[in-house]
């Protein structure tokens, strides 16, 4: 049967795209190629009306264009003529393009009247041709007005649109304010479609009781009306406090992931731009592409660069714009327009300074903790950043996990790709328990620096330096175990004191103290071998020492004199008046030196009751530059305290790199966490690292 024609299948229309930004470049090429090309060549010279009469009279003008409302003529000279004229251009050339010549008149000039009269003197077929108008020259003059301008818009445009790209362009939803200049207020978030999230509870190591936090919230994203049917709210909130680097993000990303909802994610400082209004637009229109994605979850990383509390220090940090941000984002979440189905998650570390309306119920209606990993979540951690690794067979994670407290996530990954690469800088074939532990050091203390030469005073100072740590925070009971002591050049110490702190969340004041023994012990010891004359190898340590006195004495209502009372600030700041007297202070100052004097006065003396112990674990130092704990134990005896020498019943003695890390004091003194012993060689040692060295 033949086919009707007619029930042909159309053909689809192909629609031709054309790139906006393709136009605008090749607009730009083109006004910049007429400004450089359109006057090329020779150009004509200028004359006066005298050398024209004379060329006239010679015969040598073709013709001559007089545009009477500009009182200029063009000159056209016949071709035979022109090498006659060579000598008036600079190139010694005359252009073969008309006109050759021109020139000038006075509003006086009548060229009808002047041309005649010298044309009247030629004969009759040598006369000049004589062209005289009025020229308009529209285009032109459009030309010559209008293209300097629209170059240096195209310019800007160019420009502009590269700057709002690297601020933070491409956005969801509409675009982003990247991709038109125009768009500058629109919200600069990054969506996720649930498709696109991929990150579950199983990516999850750790973090037992925020998961169990936030699996609340999964369960209202899935299952709405089973607690809309009791008259239950959804909550509208959540904020994630904790360290850097503990999983924060991760977890509103598997949050999304569980519930499989769209996820968009921003930071706090992209709100907050040097254009007045950006702040609030973007909140609005953050608020208005997740009400039409709804139910979905958007999440603000770094929420104090927005949600700082306000009418702190005004005068000084004051910044109205943020403030009215914040103010957009309070509406947002607690407003009289609802947000029905989206959920908002925040991050900080540093929820102390946020404002308290951010806080309150009703916005972010519930806190998630994240705190820093256990050992069994370490051990989780270990296996999942490990699991991609070439590992050998006598890798052992919870060795690992156990040297590793006080770590976070970001750095047992961290620690993880060290020991990749410092196993294939040694050419092995797999990853072994050594390397791990070389990471551990290398992350806490820095790279070994073999190259670095020392006189043997410096040696002998530098060994008896860290004896003296060593010695004090093995005898004293509120010291955690001494794992290792190494006298090899380490970042920027000379000399390193390694110890296994104790995962206990609060420090006594004897704690403290014999913390502040172990510190100074450095000091004492080389006073005692160096005839009295100290050394500046103590400044890392007399500054975390110091911390500690102070932070007895005003935070934690740990001296007598001053009471209990504590002056910690917890909303951050400068404040520009102490919160007490200057007698008060002057009596702050005075208890945090006698507490310091009795500390050095109790660690002297232990030091001179066991000196003997002390120059043998010095000896032992200068010949073999690294030494265990159980080389501490075969002078000492068994760990003083509390502590307990079962601790170290996992160190076999091993490479210096198989044994734990350590911590930092002034952080414990701040803080109650787990404390470290450690000090600083050359006074350039940062406090806050897990360990320091000494001399």
């Amino acid at each position: 049967m033949a086919q009707n024609p007619n029930n042909r299948k159309p053909q689809k229309v192909r629609i031709v795209r054309i790139n906006l930004s393709w136009v605008l470049y090749l607009l730009l090429l083109a006004a910049i190629g007429w400004m450089l090309f359109s006057n090329s060549g020779v150009p004509p010279q200028k004359i006066e009306w005298a050398q024209v009469q004379q060329m006239m009279r010679d015969g040598d003008v073709r013709e001559i264009h007089f545009v009477r409302n500009d009182y200029k003529g063009n000159v056209s000279i016949k071709p035979e003529s022109m090498s006659k004229y060579a000598d008036l251009f600079v190139s010694g050339k005359v252009p073969s393009k008309s006109p050759q010549f021109y020139f000038f008149t006075s509003p006086q000039f009548y060229p009808e009247e002047e041309f005649a009269e010298v044309n009247a003197t030629l004969p009759s077929d040598a006369q000049v041709k004589i062209y005289i108008d009025n020229e308009t020259r529209m285009w032109s003059g459009i030309l010559e007005w209008v293209l300097p301008f629209l170059l240096i818009l195209l310019i800007y445009a160019w420009l502009f649109r590269g700057m709002t790209r690297q601020m933070g362009g491409g956005g969801s939803g509409s675009g982003g304010g990247g991709m038109n200049p125009f768009n500058v207020g629109k919200s600069t978030g990054k969506l996720a479609d649930k498709d696109k999230v991929n990150v579950t509870f199983k990516d999850v190591a750790g973090m037992y009781g925020a998961k169990e936090e936030v699996m609340e919230i999964v369960d209202f994203l899935k299952n709405p009306g089973k607690y809309t049917a009791l008259g239950g709210k959804i909550p509208k909130g959540a904020l994630l406090v904790g360290p850097p680097g503990t999983g924060k993000t991760l977890l509103a990303k598997a949050v999304a992931g569980e519930a499989n909802v769209p996820f968009f994610s921003i930071s706090g400082s992209d709100f907050v731009e040097m254009f007045v209004g950006v702040g609030a637009s973007r909140v609005r229109d953050l608020f208005a592409q997740a009400k039409e994605k709804a139910p979905c979850i958007v999440f603000i990383d770094e929420i104090d660069a927005v949600g700082r509390a306000r009418g702190k220090n005004v005068g000084f940090s004051s910044n109205d714009e943020r403030e009215n941000t914040l103010n957009q984002l309070l509406t947002e979440m607690d407003g009289f327009g609802s947000n029905s189905g989206v959920i908002v998650l925040a991050a900080t570390n540093r929820a102390d300074i946020l404002d308290k309306a951010l806080m309150r119920a009703g916005r972010f209606d519930r806190q998630i903790h994240v705190t820093l990993p256990d050992l069994n979540e370490r051990k989780e951690i270990f296996l999942v950043h490990t699991k991609n690794l070439k590992l050998s067979k006598d890798f052992d994670v919870e060795a690992i996990a156990k040297h590793t407290p006080g770590f976070s996530g970001a750095d047992i990954a961290n620690i993880c790709n060290e020991a990749a690469l410092g196993a294939a800088r040694k050419g092995e074939t797999a990853i072994s328990n050594k390397d791990f532990a070389d990471a551990v050091d290398r992350v806490v203390g820095g790279i070994e620096r073999k190259k670095t030469i020392m006189s043997p005073d410096e040696k002998r100072l530098t060994a008896y330096h860290e004896a003296g740590h060593a010695v004090a925070g093995w005898l004293l009971p509120g010291c955690d175990p001494v794992l290792k002591v190494s006298i090899i050049p380490r970042g920027q110490a000379l000399g390193l004191t390694w110890s296994l702190p104790d995962e206990k969340v609060m420090m006594s004041k004897s704690d403290l103290t014999d913390e502040m023994c172990c510190l100074v012990g450095g000091r004492i010891a080389e006073e005692i071998i160096n005839d009295g004359v100290p050394c500046t190898g103590a400044l890392n340590d007399f500054e975390r020492m110091t911390k500690i006195a102070y932070a007895m004495v005003t935070y934690y209502g740990m001296s007598e004199k001053v009471g209990n009372l504590s002056y910690y600030n917890a909303q951050g700041g400068y404040d520009l008046t102490k919160p007490y007297s200057e007698k008060t202070a002057q009596l702050i100052d005075e208890e945090a030196k006698a507490i310091i004097d009795e500390v050095t006065t109790r660690t002297r003396k232990l030091l001179k009751d066991n000196w003997s112990g002390v120059v043998k674990l010095a000896e032992m130092l200068i010949e073999k530059e690294v030494i265990m704990a159980d080389d501490i134990e075969a002078i000492f005896g068994p760990k003083a305290g509390k502590h307990g020498e079962e601790r170290l019943k996992g160190n076999d003695g091993g490479d210096a790199g198989e044994t734990g890390t350590s911590g930092d004091a002034a952080q414990t003194a701040s803080s109650g966490e787990s404390s470290f012993v450690s000090d600083s060689t050359d006074g350039g040692a940062d406090a806050g690292k897990p360990s320091s060295g000494d001399e």
